[in-house]
């Protein structure tokens, strides 16, 4: 038997056998596992906030965690640092299982330097990212960490290099998934804006690039750090964060439930399941959800809810860019990608964040094989000063882009109106939408019958002896002419017009038919898309 020594976790007497050599492994673990002191874990749980180790047991299913190097230890010196020398190195590596399906995970413990990021660190979140990438495995960053280790200068900084290379090499390939539960600054801020999702917990987390005493001494400006770059701020503002909660526990299950919904990589398709909602169940609540008056709002969510598998949907960026919803939800158990315009919202147009959202998200569907469903009620963009000077051809081109370039299978849905270049970009059948639908509610024209009528009839109407009796037959007729329910059906530009009753079943019937779509793009090293 040996004794540790408590502070630099050396062993004290060397084991004269086997057993001995036993008896010491078990008592290193012991301390790996413990964690650097008893004060340490109640000054985490003082802050409401779990340790590592909490949070794996919370993320995987009991008892797959399987740690690697976890006696890693760093070799720095100066600074104090050669005293101070614990296992895991602030950083919990390793592997298991959420719901039966490999997962890989790290974590960094808070306890110690503060989860800032050192070489030694760093090497650990090396290793497991490409275990990650080789074994085509999700990856899940468990974030709480002070940055890069001052006292290690530069190797720290190069730490955080081999990180953002990783991610950009797994971009794409595995899903990556970041979930800030402490202070994240700099560095630490940059691995999860280059992954799929991000995670939050309100009060507990942050992200910045330069914390509130930096921002005051350069600018001038005081703000918290929950004020500069909180769960919320980062929600509702910046758009960085994807899913905000309130309490980890929540949080971590809500990842669970993600990883449920996403394949292990870009080569399978996302898990199906068993779904008892049947397929052919009518839905003819949908008829007085939408009203047929193109200028009254209603909630897309509620359509939503009718037509997917028992109501469930988890919705993408919920409180960013309102104006449009990007949800994951299945269809006879069968994972799709929802893209819908809200005309609860600046009554559905696209505007520059729109625009980046609804991109994102379809290039992360097409990423992983999930069917994309667009669901229109667009009146066009966002018309402005603002919007133009800030680049809206731009970032609309992104979702165009994003489309253009996708090739699993697209549904889309005109459910009322879709006017000018939004009816184009959101999927149309004219820039590859493999099965286009829509209800008899539906008008489809370059502009509003009033916008048109006003231009093409300027003349008529002001020569009119009555110009409003005048404006108001002139709309009438081009509704009648060019908007009318059939009109692109009758050009081939519309694949059918449905009963919005019969949605779900048509909907479920066509991803059927597309289940085995393949179709190849141009050879090429990459795009250049629009930024």
């Amino acid at each position: 038997m040996t004794v540790l020594e408590e502070t630099t976790g050396e062993p004290t007497g060397e084991p004269t056998d086997a057993h001995g050599r036993v008896a010491e492994l078990h008592e290193i673990r012991a301390q790996a596992l413990a964690g650097p002191s008893e004060r340490a874990t109640e000054a985490q749980h003082a802050k409401g906030k779990l340790t590592a180790r909490e949070r794996i047991e919370l993320l995987l299913d009991p008892g797959s965690f399987q740690e690697v190097e976890q006696l890693r230890r760093h070799r720095a010196t100066g600074f104090g640092l050669e005293t101070k020398k614990p296992y895991t190195d602030g950083v919990i590596t390793g592997w298991g299982t959420v719901e039966g399906r490999t997962v890989f995970v790290y974590a960094h413990d808070f306890r110690i330097f503060g989860g800032a990021l050192g070489e030694a660190h760093a090497t650990k979140i090396h290793k497991i990212m490409d275990m990650a990438i080789a074994a085509g495995a999700p990856l899940v960053s468990l974030n709480d960490g002070a940055g890069a280790r001052i006292q290690e200068g530069v190797s720290a900084l190069a730490g955080y290099g081999g990180i953002f290379q990783r991610n950009t090499k797994a971009s794409g390939v595995i899903p990556q998934i970041s979930v800030m539960l402490g202070p994240c600054a700099g560095g630490a801020a940059y691995s999860p804006a280059l992954t799929d999702f991000v995670f939050m917990v309100r009060e507990t987390s942050q992200m910045f690039i330069t914390g509130p005493d930096v921002v005051k001494a350069v600018t001038g400006e005081e703000i918290t750090q929950n004020g500069l770059g909180g769960a919320d701020v980062h929600a509702e503002t910046s758009g960085v964060c994807h899913f905000a909660y309130d309490d980890e526990e929540t949080c971590i299950a809500e990842v669970r439930y993600l990883l449920s919904l996403l394949p292990q990589n870009n080569r399978e398709n996302p898990p199906r399941v068993e779904c008892t909602d049947p397929v052919d169940r009518r839905s003819d609540t949908l008829l007085d959800l939408v009203p047929a008056d193109g200028n009254r709002p209603y909630d897309m969510t509620k359509v939503i809810e009718e037509i997917v598998d028992d109501g469930e949907y988890l919705e993408v960026h919920e409180r960013w860019a309102r104006n449009i919803i990007c949800a994951l939800a299945r269809l006879d158990g069968q994972v799709v990608g929802i893209i819908a315009n809200q005309p609860q919202t600046l009554a559905g147009v696209l505007d520059i964040e729109a625009s980046e959202k609804a991109a994102r998200f379809v290039q992360m569907c097409d990423a992983f094989n999930i069917p994309i469903i667009t669901l229109l009620d667009v009146p066009g963009f966002l018309p402005g000063v603002d919007q133009e000077h800030g680049g809206i051809i731009r970032h609309g081109a992104k979702l165009l882009y994003a489309y253009c370039n996708a090739t699993v299978p697209r549904i889309s849905l005109i459910l009322r109106k879709a006017y000018g270049g939004a009816y184009i970009v959101m999927d149309s059948q004219s820039i590859g939408a493999d099965l286009t639908y829509a209800w008899p509610t539906n008008e489809i024209a370059v502009m509003g019958a009033e916008g048109a009528a006003n231009v093409i009839f300027r003349r008529q109407i002001a020569d009119a002896e009555d110009p409003e009796a005048m404006r108001a037959r002139m709309v009438k007729e081009y509704k009648s002419e060019l908007m009318h329910p059939y009109y692109a059906a009758e050009r081939g530009l519309v694949d059918d017009v449905i009963d919005p009753a019969e949605t779900r079943e048509v909907l479920v019937r066509s991803l059927a038919m597309l289940h085995s779509k393949h179709a190849d793009l141009p050879s090429r090293k990459h795009g250049n898309p629009p930024q």
